[in-house]
């Protein structure tokens, strides 16, 4: 019988993981782990953030500065309620509000209501509000007087005239009263103003200052 000579078993055990290659990781296992580890830092980095920033907020908001403050307390208490103005028949123009009344008082009769209103007969300082103050068609305090001998006429915030819409032949004093007021009489005409007696009785337009 012939012999073959065979390997030990353990020896044929060795070879054979000898011959096995070492498990080596998939490249796409490698980058999708690294995908993971990536995203998970940036995680950590946006919640980090995120905590630093509602620090930050809620620092500034609770502790507003100074002009906050003082801009915050002009709006609560200076600022007028334009809405509820409104309601009450006023109109807003531009940066004010007006108010035309339904019944007839002497000029300074007038006054004291605008004033009670916190507001004051109307100024006119542009050609604008001079055509605004004109399309109510009646006979309309203006806030214009005159309280000196020279004729001088004046504003009631205490400004001289400078710019006028007298009517034609206006002032004149018309039969020799004494006309120191000043009213809208021409409505159709640019120069509307009159001068008559300040003891008349006319329908009077309000003028308050207004912030939107």
């Amino acid at each position: 019988m012939d012999y073959v000579n065979l390997p030990d078993s353990s020896v044929r055990m060795h070879a054979n993981k000898g011959n096995q290659k070492p498990d080596v990781p998939d490249p796409l296992t490698k980058l999708f782990r690294l995908v993971g580890v990536g995203f998970g830092l940036l995680c950590i980095l946006q919640a980090a953030l995120n905590v630093s920033l509602r620090l930050t907020v809620f620092k500034i908001d609770t502790q507003p500065s100074t002009t906050e403050t003082v801009c915050r307390n002009e709006t609560d208490n200076q600022r007028p309620l334009i809405g509820q103005y409104i309601q009450l028949g006023w109109v807003y123009f531009h940066t004010s509000l007006y108010y035309i009344s339904s019944t007839k008082k002497t000029w300074q009769e007038s006054r004291d209501f605008c004033q009670q209103q916190g507001a004051d007969l109307v100024i006119i300082n542009t050609k604008e509000e001079q055509d605004f103050t004109r399309q109510f068609y009646r006979l309309t305090w203006l806030g214009l007087r005159n309280i000196t001998k020279r004729r001088r006429w004046t504003w009631v915030d205490g400004t001289t005239l400078t710019k006028s819409y007298w009517g034609p032949g206006e002032p004149n004093g018309f039969e020799g009263k004494t006309e120191n007021c000043v009213e809208i009489r021409f409505f159709d005409l640019e120069n509307s103003w009159n001068d008559i007696p300040c003891e008349e009785q006319n329908f009077w337009l309000c003028e308050k200052e207004a912030t939107l």
